[in-house]
């Protein structure tokens, strides 16, 4: 039991570590450090809400709708950071799999954790807006940390999905930037999801079964406006409603069994 508690005692220190070397490494250098984990959202938020909102009018009639697409955004920041730093995590710290004997996964784990530190300081800002935008919260906010979980699960399952496949398949990184490129818009980030309902009610509902979107659009539900369309708005089969939680039930534990069965080769490959 000493032995067991030693070990994970030095798993957990060694976690700590990574993620705050990872965090400190992605803006050393930068005049402004820190601070672009929170401005290059706003950046990207002001953009997009001046193009979509304001001239092409992809709003949906929501109201709130600068939060509502802040919100979007900062869940897409943090799905496509985590899925990206833990792609090339294993890689990246080869030299440290080939001297020292750890568990594999507290590399991904840590790159996770440190896109996961942005979330919550992009939040922080997300809420100043909600204040100043005047949105009355409800009893359904308390879902909002269930939303979060989920997110962060999800990222997780396709960060060792990724990082395993990487270190044998290094086109994975190509093929899964053209992924993103292409998930960015057939999820209802930039625009309300009643503008797809209105042109086709089942490409609304078959957006809906994508976990990313499920999370949005129930946070912005949650949080922003009863306006947002959710999956218990346009899917009446309950069964069905449930399958972007199966997904990510699914997604991490066949993930995990992937990255472990894989992890003892590691050290040859990177």
């Amino acid at each position: 039991m000493k032995l067991s508690n030693t070990f994970s005692r030095r798993n957990r220190i060694l976690l700590r570590e990574l993620v705050v070397t990872d965090f400190k490494l992605r803006y050393q250098g930068s005049v402004l450090g820190y601070l672009w984990s929170l401005l290059k959202p706003l950046f990207m938020f002001a953009i997009l809400y001046v193009v979509f909102g304001h001239f092409a009018k992809l709003d949906g009639g929501i109201e709130h709708f600068a939060v509502y697409l802040l919100l979007g955004i900062i869940f897409w920041t943090f799905f496509t950071e985590a899925t990206n730093q833990g792609l090339a995590s294993i890689v990246e710290r080869g030299d440290l799999i080939r001297k020292i004997n750890f568990p594999k996964y507290i590399i991904v784990i840590s790159g996770t954790l440190s896109a996961f530190i942005n979330l919550l300081l992009n939040l922080v800002i997300f809420a100043v807006f909600l204040v100043i935008n005047g949105v009355n919260l409800h009893m359904s906010a308390l879902l909002f940390p269930l939303y979060i979980i989920e997110m962060y699960v999800f990222s997780l399952s396709l960060a060792f999905f990724l990082s395993a496949s990487y270190v044998k398949y290094r086109d994975i990184s190509h093929i899964w930037e053209v992924l993103l490129q292409g998930a960015f818009y057939a999820t209802p980030i930039l625009y309300a999801l009643q503008i797809v309902f209105s042109v086709s009610d089942t490409a609304a509902k078959i957006m809906l079964l994508n976990p990313v979107a499920q999370i949005i659009q129930d946070s912005r539900d949650a949080l922003v406006t009863t306006q947002t369309l959710t999956s218990a708005d346009l899917i009446q089969n309950p069964l069905v409603r449930l399958i972007p939680f199966v997904l990510v039930g699914v997604l991490i534990v066949v993930a995990s069994y992937y990255f472990k069965k894989h992890s003892r080769y590691f050290s040859e490959n990177v």
